[in-house]
């Protein structure tokens, strides 16, 4: 009878013990599949600073093949241009993980593929003793240029080309040196808005103007008006409920047309145009342009804020169409916007990887330009950009013009309920042997057209060569 209740006792154990395997099989099972990939690229993976320690870590290189990071001797990570290229390269750190294009690309850099990042420390007995090298699209003299042109104000700087995709420079400011961050990194890291905030692509907006090429494509393309439509500006516009619209420094336009009225950005005409609008066709509209999506891949672009269309008065309505109301949007989002008119209405995915290198110089991965949106048609794509053309020419945008260079362009002036207002620029430049695309903000700048606009003068010369 005891041999029995011992066998009993036995077999019970025994069955405990083969769910708690089955349980921890499963669940090894769970982390190796479902969440390999979470794990694996999750930057504050300790495996991943383990093999960096017996790992020559990769290059990233500029689209000319300049060094934007690479490996000192004592294995940490220098940067030769610092702060200027922080919101690109990020940053490489024992204890703080990883951000920017070494938190993307970490797996490259360090030689893993795919499969073999999910392998642990096995995978180490797989792998090359150096990673492979990464080259950007990132202009080198433009990202400067950028950097330089906000002079140590608040802001950011987007260029893209406008035909791929491709970021040419992408600034934040204020920045940090990435040479030194873990030496400075609990007093960053703190701060909620500071310098570890990726203006270009996390920053949230009001566009201000910047916004009224894309109501007139919506105005035009909705049938709400006609380009000989003749709107009179007195200077005040009447959104009822005793509210109204006034222009800037008490402007008035007097009678214009809808290409004028975006020369001298008119709020009367596009408040109007906003009104007429109304929620559906808004709504309509800020989708067609991706402004209800989020980008995915390897640009980390915060979505946009979007009125609650079917819900606005008609003096929100009038403000949504002149960049305010609670519109909120990322500079990246808005040089998409600038690109699309300038690329015949199709808006290309944005991406900052041009190639992998091994440390042979074998190239084993190539990207492709993608297509993101279809936003308007080839022919209001051509004509807004006229009506962009002429902002430059004649209009509020005169200090972004280049000689022998047919540059387009938007000011903005946006409200801001927390201080000055923000000073914006979006455009368009036709170079030599490619058309780029961009967008300026300067934080509490004020007028975009004297503050932001001579930042994309001086981008556009850094890319004539």
């Amino acid at each position: 009878m005891a041999d029995w209740k011992i066998k009993r006792q036995i077999l019970q154990a025994a069955s405990i013990l083969l769910v708690l395997t089955g349980l921890l099989t499963a669940y090894i099972v769970y982390l190796s599949t479902w969440e390999a990939d979470g794990l694996a690229n999750n930057s504050l993976n300790m495996r991943r600073a383990a093999a960096r320690a017996d790992i020559w870590r990769g290059a990233i290189l500029d689209a000319q093949g300049r060094v934007l990071a690479q490996n000192r001797q004592d294995g940490s990570r220098s940067y030769p241009m610092g702060a200027a290229m922080a919101a690109v390269t990020g940053y490489n750190g024992e204890n703080i993980g990883s951000a920017g294009v070494e938190g993307h690309a970490n797996r490259e850099l360090l030689g893993l593929s795919e499969d073999l990042s999910h392998m642990g420390a096995v995978s180490q007995l797989f792998q090359s003793e150096r990673g492979n090298d990464v080259r950007l699209t990132i202009e080198a003299d433009a990202q400067q240029a950028a950097y330089d042109g906000l002079d140590g104000r608040k802001g950011a700087v987007v260029v893209l080309d406008a035909d791929t995709g491709a970021v040419l420079a992408m600034v934040s400011a204020p920045s940090y040196d990435p040479n030194n961050i873990e030496a400075n990194w609990k007093e960053l890291s703190q701060q909620a808005d500071g310098a570890l905030l990726n203006r270009a692509v996390q920053g949230m907006y009001p566009p201000g103007s910047t916004i009224k090429p894309m109501i007139a494509d919506a105005a035009l393309t909705e049938g709400v008006t006609d380009e000989k439509e003749i709107f009179d500006c007195n200077g005040e516009l009447d959104v009822g409920g005793g509210h109204s619209i006034r222009e800037s420094h008490g402007e008035v336009h007097g009678k214009v047309d809808l290409r004028k009225a975006l020369t001298e950005s008119c709020n009367v005409t596009f408040g109007t145009l906003g009104m007429r609008l109304g929620d559906a066709k808004l709504k309509k509209s800020f989708e067609r342009f991706g402004f209800d999506r989020g980008l995915g891949g390897e640009i980390l672009m915060a979505r946009p804020h979007l009125p609650d269309f079917g819900k606005l008065g008609s003096g929100d309505q009038a403000q949504t169409a002149i960049g305010q109301s609670t519109l909120l949007v990322t500079p990246m989002h808005m040089a998409l916007l600038a690109a699309a008119y300038a690329n015949g209405g199709t808006m290309m995915k944005p991406y900052l990887v041009q190639q992998v290198i091994t440390p042979g110089g074998m190239v084993i991965a190539d990207t492709r330009p993608e297509k993101w949106l279809t936003v308007t048609t080839p022919e209001m794509a051509a004509k807004i950009d006229s009506y962009m053309e002429d902002v430059v020419t004649r209009g509020t945008g005169r200090a972004a013009q280049v000689s022998g260079v047919r540059v387009t362009g938007k000011t903005g002036t946006a409200e801001n309920a927390a201080g000055e207002d923000h000073a914006w620029f979006i455009g368009s430049a036709e170079l030599r042997n490619r058309r780029i695309a961009f967008a300026i903000i300067v934080e509490n700048g004020g007028g975009g057209g004297t503050q932001a606009a001579p930042i994309a003068r001086k981008v556009i010369l850094s890319l004539q060569n």
